[in-house]
């Protein structure tokens, strides 16, 4: 920034006017932050009133946006996209469940939706946001990561330009942002009671640890599983099959399972034919339930027994924090949807 010029010209004034040719040149862009009062301060040998007034005064032209506790970056003066983004981690049937009831509700709304996904990749899901930020979405949809503790520091400080942002599914570190969670816990509690009430046996827990990297979703499942088994079976070690490929008949009776729980509709499909090929079939020699409720499990033959959860309703509160006047306020907002265990024929 060139040096001011003591003497006609207030020095508050030579600071708007070469910050705002320096936004309106492009020679700083939208979403980039600018000096700090205490920079501006620093670099210039001017009082902290000055400085706030500089601040001020760029906010009151549209220039820039003050965010308290993060620093001042420059606005875009593009007029907001009618459009909401969805980035999501991987490809599931329960994703797919959610995002299609996500575009209908933005339908509704008479915006489109752009869905993307990340492939669990935490510095591509921080790149996807921000561009849809820089490209004035009117709002970003994310199911973040599965490891949310590598993008806790970029949501502190990021800055939204007037873009609204929801989290969205599962949420395990606290955000200046909205939350639409389901309690992933609880859907685990319900299903593993009915499963025990029903026979008197040890429970198999099987995960579908495809995706790399750490997976905090899986881990509270998991946890969840221990705390509940050896509260209620202590006679009966867990057993957790990574995946559904590691099913064996003759294990689990020599372990004293009668029951199955599976993370996903699609690993329970998978389970129900691999223990058919060993002569077992489900319900009659061992009892089964899932969790997503899907088509996919909802058509089966014979149809699964799952947790629902509640990828509708998800969706509709979604919708309603990002109506022009939310029904509910949209700052440190978390919502909670307790999933429902469906019972069928498994």
């Amino acid at each position: 920034m060139p040096s001011l010029q003591r003497g006609v010209v207030p020095i508050y004034r030579q600071l708007v006017d070469q910050l705002r040719n320096d936004i309106l040149t492009c020679r700083l862009i939208p979403g980039q932050r600018i000096p700090s009062i205490t920079e501006l301060q620093r670099s210039h040998g001017i009082a902290r009133e000055t400085a706030k007034r500089v601040l001020n005064l760029l906010e009151a032209q549209g220039l820039i946006r003050q965010q308290p506790g993060k620093g001042s970056f420059v606005a875009d003066l593009r007029p907001m996209q009618p459009a909401w983004g969805l980035v999501f981690p991987f490809f599931s049937v329960q994703y797919e469940d959610l995002i299609l009831l996500v575009a209908e509700q933005a339908r509704q709304a008479g915006r489109t939706l752009h869905h993307l996904c990340d492939y669990n990749n935490y510095e591509e899901e921080m790149r996807l946001v921000q561009t849809m930020i820089n490209d004035r979405y009117e709002a970003v949809i994310v199911i973040p990561t599965l490891d949310e503790s590598r993008t806790l520091d970029f949501y502190e400080k990021l800055a939204p330009m007037g873009t609204r942002i929801v989290l969205l599914d599962h949420t395990m570190s606290s955000r200046d942002f909205p939350f639409v969670v389901q309690s992933y816990d609880l859907g685990v509690v319900r299903a593993l009671t009915y499963l025990m009430w029903l026979k008197g046996g040890g429970v198999a827990f099987v995960e579908n640890e495809v995706w790399p990297g750490r997976n905090m979703v899986l881990e509270l499942m998991r946890e969840t599983y221990l705390d509940l088994m050896r509260r209620e079976r202590p006679g009966f070690e867990p057993l957790i099959l990574p995946r559904a490929r590691g099913v064996d008949a003759a294990a689990l009776r020599q372990r004293g399972i009668t029951a199955i729980f599976c993370c996903d509709d699609l690993s329970a499909i998978q389970v129900i034919g691999r223990l058919h090929e060993q002569g077992m079939e489900i319900p009659r020699d061992y009892n089964l339930v899932s969790y997503g409720n899907t088509d996919i499990g909802r058509y089966f033959t014979p149809p699964i027994s799952s947790v629902d959860p509640r990828n509708a309703e998800m969706a509709r509160i979604v919708a309603a924090l990002l109506a022009p006047e939310p029904e509910t306020p949209s700052e440190s907002c978390q919502h909670v949807v307790h999933p429902e265990l469906i019972l069928r024929e498994t």
